[in-house]
């Protein structure tokens, strides 16, 4: 029994590890592009890119606490969710403020620079989102993780379709279109991951299919002195009894 209950141990163990791993490839990888996309944003004065830089940010602020919470029971996972989904809501506050802003002081983006970067940006966030697809359901942490993953490149095409808008029509609407839209995206979002936390914080956590906390609990097993034991004296009398009538 203790040795199945060691082996079961070694398996979450490496359960955790393999989710520790993946976490610290995906958190370097939006640290980068959150540097790239930042300074492509500010030179090419391209509200959407400068969206999608502040997105990665607060994804790789994100991953290091998802790295702090996979060691974490079931409540400090929660807990860690609630605070992902208040930085997916502070990103869609953020670019509908920057949208706002735009509409009274508007620029010309640079589509060149948008279209490259956003390419670039576009395929960096695939290769994460390949990474976490095979975490996405094993509990809220991981669950919340994949889901800003998947918003990382909804977000991408979005800036996309917007150098291509700023190309042939020479206005900066697409790009301030794109970026209402990737704040409502943020918004449900963060609803979402907000309400699966609440969810999970009550005591009950939606969706979660990873090894259970208790797996590896020992398994009651009736002492061998119990099951060894001679029967009594007045146990045998009325078995006795019996096999006359």
């Amino acid at each position: 029994m203790s040795d199945c209950c060691e082996n079961k141990s070694c398996a979450i163990d490496a359960f955790k590890e393999r989710q520790s791993a993946t976490l610290k490839i995906v958190l370097a990888i939006n640290a980068i592009m959150f540097v790239v996309e930042l300074a492509a944003g500010l030179l090419a004065s391209s509200t959407a890119l400068l969206s999608d830089s502040l997105d990665n940010l607060g994804d790789a602020l994100t991953y290091g606490l998802s790295l702090y919470a996979v060691s974490r029971g079931a409540r400090s996972k929660a807990v860690v969710a609630l605070f992902k989904g208040g930085l997916i809501l502070a990103a869609g506050l953020f670019v509908l403020g920057q949208v706002a802003y735009r509409v009274f002081v508007p620029t010309l983006p640079v589509f060149e620079t948008m279209g490259a970067i956003s390419v670039l940006a576009l395929i960096a966030n695939g290769a994460c989102l390949g990474l976490l697809w095979k975490h996405r359901g094993e509990d809220i942490n991981m669950n919340s993780v994949w889901e800003c993953s998947r918003n990382d490149i909804a977000s991408n095409i979005s800036v996309v379709i917007a150098a291509l808008g700023v190309w042939l029509t020479h206005s900066g609407w697409p790009d301030l279109l794109i970026g209402l839209a990737l704040a409502t995206l943020f918004l449900r979002s963060a609803v979402r991951v907000l309400r699966g936390a609440i969810a999970a914080v009550g005591g009950n956590e939606p969706g979660s299919t990873g090894p259970p906390a208790n797996r590896c609990a020992p398994i009651a097993v009736e002492p061998r002195s119990a099951r060894c034991r001679p029967a009594s004296s007045a146990a045998r009398n009325r078995s006795s009894a019996t096999g006359s009538d």
